[in-house]
């Protein structure tokens, strides 16, 4: 039973979660998720893989076609979007451009019912709290793009929602103002204790901002984790290569004991963490940062090529074709390049590969 009476952040439950469209098309299929209460949980993945749809079914914009929905101990699952105490803010932020700042916060509180003293009060207070109350009175079309986010960010939190979700919040922001936007939603989580589930497409954004990254593909979960557990210990080929890029690599798993398995790369024999699994054709993930080149002839290492050498400001990027394929490497030497066509030796560092599962 729906209790609205309930305030403050609430957990937000998917047990066996499934939404279909007709007979053909399954959008999200027979997810199960908890998000914990005053955390901010990223949903992350590619176009069409179900994120923004598992948003829009927390927000009650779509309904799961079977599985339940809980916000707080309340089954949601039927509820319409109204009786549901979530917020959204979406991609194009939705601002009224005949309102004001102050106007365009106030609206869902006058909607809602409030008095207009409690109106005033509660919006001044919010647009205080974003550091917009110096710019009430302006319109939509006067302020920046960073701008109208936070107002939109106002409008959303002044109904005291006990979920707030983010649709691609920053997509329509150039790369400096995302950092920076991308930082102010996270302090802003933090320091009101906000349930908030996010989604983006861009992984250096949900690593940046997030408790809890759950990626998604082909409408199932695919991984789930805090930032640093997906970035350096992806579970599958997809999230290795979703999150970061990681070069994939064939190897042979020759002997596991306990938690430690003896893989062959080529003519290397390197130990790593043992991952579920019993085929002994696998794969490694490597991070380009993570693997060492060096003068052609170290018999501990590959011998590999250059194919291509760039220079992009903080770093140097390499392609380096080696006996087990292409490998994308970068190095922070910027001072002492190698050039294209130069033999290398390439070496990795045992901590730093990773077995794949099946």
């Amino acid at each position: 039973m729906n209790n609205s009476t309930q305030k403050g952040p609430a957990r937000v439950v998917f047990d066996k979660v499934s939404k279909r469209y007709g007979n053909n098309i399954t959008a999200v299929d027979e997810i199960s998720l908890d998000f914990p209460a005053g955390t901010l949980v990223t949903l992350l993945g590619p176009s069409g893989c179900g994120k923004t749809t598992t948003l829009r079914m927390i927000a009650g914009l779509e309904m799961a076609s079977s599985g339940r929905i809980y916000i707080g101990d309340d089954d949601v699952t039927k509820l319409p979007a109204t009786a549901r105490d979530v917020s959204m803010v979406f991609q194009s932020y939705a601002l009224f451009p005949h309102m004001t700042v102050l106007q365009n916060v106030s609206y869902g509180l006058q909607v809602s019912g409030f008095t207009k003293d409690a109106v005033s009060a509660k919006a001044s207070d919010v647009l205080k709290q974003l550091g917009l109350d110096v710019l009430s009175a302006r319109y939509p079309n006067e302020l920046s793009g960073g701008q109208q986010q936070r107002v939109a960010v106002a409008r959303a939190i002044v109904l005291e929602p006990r979920v707030l979700l983010f649709d691609e919040p920053l997509s329509n922001l150039d790369a400096k103002l995302r950092r920076y936007v991308r930082q102010e939603i996270r302090d802003l989580q933090q320091a009101l204790g906000l349930t908030v589930v996010y989604v983006t497409h861009d992984q250096e954004e949900a690593l940046a901002v997030s408790d809890t990254v759950v990626v998604m593909n082909n409408a199932t979960i695919a991984q789930k984790g805090s930032p640093r557990e997906l970035h350096d210990r992806p579970m599958t080929q997809f999230v290795a290569d979703f999150i970061g890029g990681a070069n994939v690599l064939p190897c042979e798993v020759a002997d596991v004991q306990g938690n430690l398995a003896t893989v062959r790369l080529g003519a290397l024999s390197l130990k790593t963490n043992h991952c579920e699994g019993s085929a002994t054709q696998r794969h490694v993930a490597v991070r380009p940062n993570r693997v060492t080149l060096s003068p052609a002839g170290n018999p501990n290492a590959l011998e590999a090529v250059i194919q291509k050498a760039t220079y992009v400001g903080e770093q140097m990027e390499y392609m380096v074709q080696t006996p087990l394929g292409e490998l994308f490497v970068t190095s922070a030497d910027t001072n002492n390049p190698i050039a294209a066509g130069m033999s290398v030796s390439v070496a990795f560092v045992e901590s730093d590969i990773v077995l794949l599962g099946d």
